[in-house]
């Protein structure tokens, strides 16, 4: 455990992801701690966190979910029951958590997007056997206390920076923000475009990124990695990024239409494990369902595989552009 600025503590738990940790935080107030995010529910997750609390004086009070990603919801039922505080987070978070990890998208829906989006049948297959050992990890809390942008949690702000999650909230007091995923110090968050969720994830992220540039708090501490010294500055960098993989997305497409998949190989072309070329996918997804938003690229749906090409091509074979997100 970390003490941070203001009487912050972070506390940093393993991940057997891609990433090797999370970061979670305890905020303190007058009655007793606030936590935010929970990580993992691994094995021995409850355990951890009832070491940690053994460090800190006082109660917890409540419980904070960011994001429904499960390295940031997965404990939330385990320490709600060690803790006995409620948990809160964002209705439109809540109700992606319970389709994700307590209904039918993981394993239905996410594989015939896969397969809509061009993904081959065996990587569609690691799919399923990943997910499944995921969702065994993952423990969120029903029915938590909604909290929406402009509440207050502890004389916190409650701030919606979707992109990388729909219904992302982060915590924002005296220049210091509780970024979740939404800000990163060494690594750009996923921005992806998935089955059921809103229709232009880039366009959300990058207003969330306009929005902490114009709060310019003093620093910022993320979900992995170190603290942020300047988070506008880096906002400002993921900006920019994005605009320069907008122009790359731009310059992939070809008057032969083509999948999201093969696009993300244009993208990243370094070989990447399956579960890295899924979130490529996705991300390839956003930034040219941004494109086609704009009228910049042509989207087709033919024999339910979904592909892109430039505006040019579209028009000179009468191929359909639309603009849902699923």
């Amino acid at each position: 455990m970390l003490e941070l600025e203001g009487g912050v503590r972070r506390v940093t738990f393993p991940l057997p992801l891609g990433i090797d940790h999370v970061h979670c935080y305890l905020l303190p107030g007058p009655d007793g701690w606030t936590a935010v995010d929970t990580g993992l529910g691994v094995p021995g997750a409850r355990e951890a966190w009832a070491s940690t609390l053994e460090e800190v004086d006082g109660p917890v009070r409540r419980i904070v979910v960011t994001h429904f990603h499960p390295d940031h919801v997965g404990a939330a039922a385990d320490l709600a029951e060690l803790t006995g505080a409620p948990v809160f987070q964002g209705a439109e978070d809540y109700a992606q958590c319970v389709l994700t990890w307590g209904g039918d998208r993981v394993l239905e829906r996410v594989p015939e997007y896969l397969h809509a989006h061009g993904v081959p049948d065996e990587e569609i297959a690691t799919f399923r056997r990943e997910s499944q050992a995921l969702g065994q990890m993952v423990r969120f809390a029903r029915e938590p206390e909604p909290l929406a942008a402009g509440d207050t949690v502890a004389g916190w702000e409650v701030l919606h920076v979707p992109g990388h999650a729909d219904g992302h909230l982060a915590l924002v007091r005296d220049g210091v923000l509780i970024a979740g995923d939404a800000l990163l110090a060494s690594i750009t968050p996923n921005v992806g475009l998935y089955p059921d969720s809103r229709p232009d994830p880039l366009a959300d992220y990058l207003s969330s990124l306009e929005l902490i540039e114009r709060l310019s708090p003093r620093v910022a501490y993320g979900g992995h990695g170190v603290a942020i010294d300047d988070p506008a500055g880096r906002a400002r960098e993921l900006i920019s990024h994005h605009h320069e993989r907008l122009e790359q997305a731009a310059a992939a497409l070809g008057e032969q239409p083509q999948t999201a998949y093969a696009l993300s190989f244009a993208l990243w072309p370094e070989e990447l494990p399956t579960a890295l070329r899924r979130f490529a996918l996705v991300e390839a997804r956003a930034h040219v369902e941004y494109l086609v938003h704009r009228d910049e690229a042509a989207r087709s749906d033919r024999d339910g595989l979904v592909q892109y090409s430039t505006v040019s091509a579209a028009g000179a074979t009468g191929s359909s552009s639309t603009h849902g997100g699923g």
